[in-house]
């Protein structure tokens, strides 16, 4: 049997003479074979990376060094700025111990905010001169602080006393009640209890002569009494603290002026009469109710005392023309008491020697007539009762008790109701 030969795979035959037949042989790899472009270009730029370390440490380690620099900084800043917020928002609110002390000054124009600092301080409204002085840079500094008459007190904030001193819009308000029959210093002192302005101050602008010619206030006749008392309107307002003094009293005419209208409109008859009579005006009218508001207690017997002293200004009987009114007498203590002797003992209630002294140039026993001017700040209802007197013949009027009076038309009368008042008030 024979044997049948292999068949041989395509590129495994094998001949005597290696590459006689099939693959022609492989070149071995030569060291000059010339390397690509873009592989030349990536081995360039991996020796760069490489070599690039060394180079850039230095700029590295600055660029390190500027941010913790400027991280440092930034952090200091904010520190600052906190600490500056906390300066502003927390000392801004501190109190000093309030024991009811007010502070009328004159604060001087131009001062720094160490000088204003110093000041307050001097004055015992801050504790902290040095912490005043940084809180008043820090807001603002001090050249909107207002020149002129201020009244600050004792327990105000750093925050509020620079809102009074720039007189600033929004700071707290007080609401002041004037009643009816308060003189002018009385109502300087509930402005200065209330911390809305300083009695010295108030009490100077109301005698202010060219600023009540400003205002319009009426001052002929008087004989030295030169103030706004009787145009101050007894009423209810709401001020901001530490006013301006004549901006209140520009405030308190106008209401007596936007009043006096109405009144004047509602008895112009009677208006009208007291001109013909007495040649009377404004003035003359708010002087009489001004009396009649210290007299009367009770609501009614306005027009009745009113009455009494009219007749005794137009009645031709008589003759001494004097209202003899305490209260007139008393006003002259209180706003002349240098001028009358009598003065220096008064104790607030009439004598015989305060009520008749004939230097208190207001006591209507010395002199006839209307004293020189208002002695208190009427209300409507005493304005109404001068403007429409009731119907009498009645010349005098004494207590009865209970507010009211007992009215009379002759002398022998009037001496029998103060008879009767006297014993039955004795003990």
């Amino acid at each position: 049997m024979g044997v049948r030969p292999r068949a041989s795979r395509p590129g495994n035959r094998r001949t005597g003479s290696e590459g006689a037949q099939g693959s022609p042989p492989r070149e071995a790899p030569s060291s000059t074979r010339k390397t690509p472009p873009a592989r030349r270009a990536r081995g360039d730029a991996g020796q760069r990376a490489r070599a690039a370390p060394a180079s850039r440490r230095p700029a590295q380690a600055r660029l390190k060094r500027g941010r913790a620099l400027l991280l440092g900084l930034a952090g200091a800043l904010a520190a600052a700025a906190a600490a500056l917020v906390a300066l502003v928002v927390g000392y801004g609110r501190m109190r000093t111990p309030d024991r009811g002390r007010v502070v009328e000054l004159n604060w001087p124009d131009g001062l720094d905010t160490d000088d204003a600092a110093a000041l307050l301080a001097a004055e015992g409204l801050v504790e902290s001169e040095r912490a005043m002085a940084l809180y008043l840079r820090a807001t603002g500094g001090t050249e909107a602080f207002v020149p002129g008459p201020h009244l600050l007190f004792e327990g105000a904030t750093p925050r509020e006393l620079r809102q009074l001193l720039t007189r600033a819009e929004g700071r707290p308000t007080a609401r002041i009640t004037i009643p009816e029959g308060f003189s002018r210093f009385d109502v300087a002192t509930r402005l200065e209890k209330l911390r809305i302005a300083g009695r010295k101050t108030f009490l100077a602008a109301t005698a202010d002569g060219a600023f009540l010619d400003a205002l319009g206030v009426e001052r002929g006749g008087a004989v030295g009494a030169e103030s706004a008392e009787g145009y101050l309107f007894p009423a209810t307002y709401d001020f901001p603290l530490d006013s301006d003094a004549r901006d209140v009293a520009r405030r308190l005419v106008a209401e007596a002026d936007r009043r006096w209208s109405t009144l004047a409109a509602q008895g112009k008859d009677g208006l009208a009469a007291l001109q013909a009579t007495l040649g009377w005006g404004r003035r003359e009218v708010l002087t009489l109710a001004s009396i009649v508001e210290k007299e009367a207690v009770v609501e009614e017997e306005r027009p009745l005392i009113a009455s009494v002293f009219l007749n005794r200004l137009l009645d031709p009987t008589f003759r001494s023309r004097r209202l003899q009114s305490d209260a007139t007498a008393l006003y002259g203590c209180l706003a002349w008491p240098e001028e009358a002797p009598s003065c220096a003992e008064w104790g607030g209630k009439p004598t015989p020697a305060v009520v008749r002294d004939p230097s208190n140039r207001y006591s209507t026993y010395a002199h006839p007539g209307l004293p020189p001017g208002p002695i208190a700040n009427p209300g409507a209802p005493s304005i109404a009762a001068v403007l429409a007197p009731a119907a009498t013949k009645y010349l005098y009027f004494v207590a009865a008790g209970g507010g009211r009076h007992r009215f009379s038309e002759s002398l022998d009368e009037h001496n029998d109701a103060v008879r009767k008042r006297r014993d039955a008030t004795s003990p």
